[in-house]
């Protein structure tokens, strides 16, 4: 399957002064596979070493420094010819400190090795990140992966080409209703896959739960069995959360007499380590956004609408027909895309309660308003009153209708919210 983050491979592949190039993000988003493939594809080797308790390769690391040497030994390990330009040498599951300070190694000085180190661990990152690396988010597929990968290419185009002209789509009840299917099947690449070979809902059901397991199972890293525990109540409280009117994270619906407090160190380490999705109230605007922020107010999303379509038991009947749980899984829908393009997630509220689902600020630190509007005969006049309010730079309001622009406010159907992505790839 086609993934948009190998037109950045491909650049990184030619660039003179290339550093070892460090791929992270949630676990099951397909980076090992597009690692390989793209090692498959584009040299004549593949050098694959997965890092879990490999004591031979951690002693390889320690012991040597010359990055020509440690080419030779690494060859030797697996049997596969290292080449300069033409082997591409991928590690995998990497976390050991001996280990990134190898790869190092291969940043300090122009070469031609060509290193991938792959990592789920956010924490890993933020303690040795320097500038011998070069790193690069990614994400499970968005809905314009997924058309590429049911072979709809041309309605993908065509949804680009709308929402860079501001033109209707030609395909618009097409459009909304693969966007059904996506939600429900979710953007990790092993669901989709099933999807396409037309494997059971139940088959796919059960893909999605051994990948919520995987994420339940990452909590094992906390610091004792009672925040293992509260994590658990944690992710499993977000549809209930998701599903009220107001959406702000409560902790009452963990247990009585459930505090913040006892919650604050687990909710950090979910959200550090890219397991749930954290947006913070502001009531007021101005630049950075972060100096606006609520600490005690937020709400919390799942990466991934598969997994909220799964917690729900959704069917596509029952999400097509129950507007209240439609606008929640929209809500997670647009939450996950805005942060995997690599927005800050505010909402705003004023004190007259007008709420507005997400304000982002972009790299020029302008600010963009967005709303969702779904609701039959819904009054949905916040984002007017926030436009009056503080200064935009554009506005939009997500509906089920086509594209359109009236009164200085983009209407944006909602398949089209991966066109707001700001990657560059």
């Amino acid at each position: 399957m086609e993934r948009k983050i190998t037109n950045f491979l491909l650049k990184w592949k030619e660039e003179l002064l290339r550093k070892p190039l460090v791929i992270f993000g949630g676990k099951q988003v397909g980076k090992t596979y597009t690692a390989l493939q793209f090692g498959k594809k584009y040299y004549s080797h593949t050098a694959y070493f997965n890092t879990n308790d490999n004591l031979e390769l951690l002693e390889i690391f320690r012991k040597e420094r010359s990055i020509d040497k440690l080419a030779i030994l690494l060859s030797e390990l697996i049997e596969v010819p290292i080449e300069k330009n033409n082997t591409l040498l991928i590690f995998d599951n990497v976390n050991d400190e001996d280990l990134i300070k190898g790869l190092k190694l291969f940043g300090y000085s122009k070469n031609d090795y060509h290193v991938i180190a792959i990592t789920s661990n956010r924490e890993i990152i933020a303690r040795y990140r320097s500038e011998e690396l070069q790193y690069k988010y990614m994400t499970e597929m968005d809905f314009e992966e997924y058309l590429w990968a049911i072979g709809e290419e041309e309605l993908a185009k065509r949804i680009r080409y709308s929402y860079a002209n501001k033109r209707k789509c030609s395909m618009h009840t097409k459009a909304l209703d693969l966007f059904y299917n996506y939600l429900l099947t979710g953007g990790f690449p092993e669901v989709i896959k099933a999807y396409c070979d037309q494997m059971s809902s139940f088959y796919q059901d059960s893909k999605r739960e051994r990948i919520f397991d995987t994420y339940v199972a990452e909590l094992a890293s906390c610091s004792n069995l009672i925040d293992i525990k509260r994590g658990i109540e944690v992710l499993n409280s977000i549809p209930r959360q998701l599903k009220k009117e107001n959406k702000k994270f409560q902790y009452g619906l963990l247990g009585q007499g459930s505090r913040a407090k006892e919650y604050e160190n687990v909710i950090k380490y979910l959200v550090s380590n890219q397991l749930v999705y954290r947006s913070y109230k502001v009531s007021t605007i101005k630049s950075p956004l972060s100096s606006c922020r609520e600490l005690d107010s937020f709400k919390l999303y799942y990466p991934d609408d598969g997994l909220l379509c799964g917690r729900l038991h959704l069917t596509k009947k029952k999400l097509i027909e129950d507007d209240d749980v439609r606008y929640a899984v929209y809500e997670n829908h647009i939450a996950h895309t805005l942060v995997e393009a690599g927005y800050a997630l505010y909402y705003y509220q004023s004190q007259g309660k007008a709420e507005v689902n997400f304000v982002i600020q972009n790299r020029l630190g302008q600010m963009i308003p967005i709303e969702i509007s779904i609701k039959k005969g819904s009054k949905t006049k916040s984002l007017s009153v926030f436009m009056k309010n503080f200064t935009v730079f554009e506005a939009y309001r997500i509906t089920e209708n086509n594209f359109s622009v009236r009164n200085g406010v983009t209407y944006l159907p909602i398949y089209a919210i991966f066109c707001l992505n700001e990657q560059l790839y």
